[in-house]
């Protein structure tokens, strides 16, 4: 029996199955053979296309302080996105599958430089690799944010398809990772632990999903209320999680009392990109989820530079991290910083490398 045989007889039997807690342990051992499934047919696709030469790739090089993905159905609306938020002209026509490669642009907000994608279009099925899906999936995961791009009238149902690809390629969209301990050892058998009540896992749950993997052996300590998917993505830890903003495009279709009950939504910017309407919230709300920090430099003698920051990631942006972004080799000669700014009680305060920076924090790098 093929592989793609398989997997769709596991997701009848799933679909058969009710769900409750006399099953859970059922559906976690079917939950288990299915990601394991979709890996190995995702090697072998890649395998294969490798050996023939296959079809070439979408990445394109990374500029900038950060990546942004355009991700969805073919013409709704991605490449007029492009055009209006960076310059960067891509074809735009009236029938679908107009943009055939990535398309890449830059904008400039809050002294940042962001590199927005313009994605080929993906269709059911792309996880696949239908419609070259895969390629296109591919590189959305080399995104700091994804944005999903939808017709505000068929926004529901083309929603729930881009997440369940995505979903199906091992992207967790607006999601943490599971809080869980995972460590295999050599002897003494699955060890399961927690710090908080379980409703969805337990022993037999983990062992039986541990067995599909062939895993006899291991720790693990589950540190919030978990599910079988969340066990199942550390075991595999190859998932990718990353914040996703939803674009509802085409709002000049709808009426003013169904647009205010798009605006309550969480995650979601009702746009029209033909007529240029509410484009600026999309830039703040990416600032917001990219949630990156700007650190201006000063030169000995001289005034800061607040035309061209450092940015960073607010979850790396130390004083070190500070200066390996610029060069790294400064740490080599690093002796200690002079900050101005909000993460100091004193200006100029003198700190060592693991200080922690704020949003518009001054440094000045004093060398030995």
């Amino acid at each position: 029996m093929s592989i793609e045989a398989r997997i769709k007889e596991i997701e009848s039997e799933m679909a058969r199955t009710q769900k409750n807690k006399a099953t859970n342990q059922h559906l976690g051992l079917l939950k288990a053979k299915l990601a394991k499934l979709r890996r190995e047919q995702i090697d072998i696709q890649t395998r294969g296309s490798t050996r023939g030469g296959g079809a070439p790739s979408f990445e394109v090089r990374r500029t900038g302080d950060a990546r942004i993905g355009l991700v969805g159905f073919p013409s709704v609306g991605k490449s007029t996105l492009l055009t209006k938020l960076t310059g960067t002209y891509s074809v735009v026509a009236e029938y679908e599958f107009t943009t055939l490669t990535t398309v890449p642009g830059i904008i400039r907000y809050m002294g940042a430089k962001i590199q927005l994608l313009d994605l080929p279009g993906i269709i059911e099925g792309a996880h696949d690799g239908k419609g070259r899906g895969r390629q296109v999936i591919a590189v959305a995961q080399t995104c700091n944010l994804i944005m999903i791009v939808l017709d505000v009238l068929k926004s529901l149902k083309h929603k729930r398809i881009i997440e369940n690809e995505l979903e199906k390629f091992g992207l967790r969209l607006n999601k943490s990772p599971p809080d869980i301990y995972f460590k295999r050892k050599e002897r003494g058998g699955i060890n399961f632990s927690h710090t908080v009540p379980q409703s969805r896992l337990d022993l037999e749950t983990c062992r039986a999903i541990c067995n599909v993997y062939r895993i006899n052996s291991a720790d693990i300590r589950v540190n919030c209320d978990a599910t079988e998917d969340d066990l199942i993505d550390v075991i595999e830890g190859n998932r990718v999680y990353v914040p996703c903003i939803y674009i509802l495009n085409k709002i000049d279709q709808i009426t003013i009392e169904e647009l205010d009950i798009l605006y309550e939504m969480k995650n979601v910017v009702p746009v029209s990109a033909h007529h240029q309407w509410n484009l600026d919230a999309i830039l703040e709300e990416a600032w917001h989820s990219l949630d990156l920090v700007r650190i201006y430099t000063k030169p000995r003698g001289s005034l800061p530079d607040y035309n061209e920051p450092v940015v960073l990631p607010r979850r790396n942006r130390t004083v070190a991290d500070f200066c390996n972004h610029i060069h790294k080799h400064i740490l080599k000669d690093f002796k200690y910083a002079l900050v101005w700014g909000s993460s100091v009680r004193h200006n100029p305060q003198r700190v060592g490398r693991e200080h922690v920076l704020n949003d518009e924090d001054v440094v000045q790098i004093i060398k030995r």
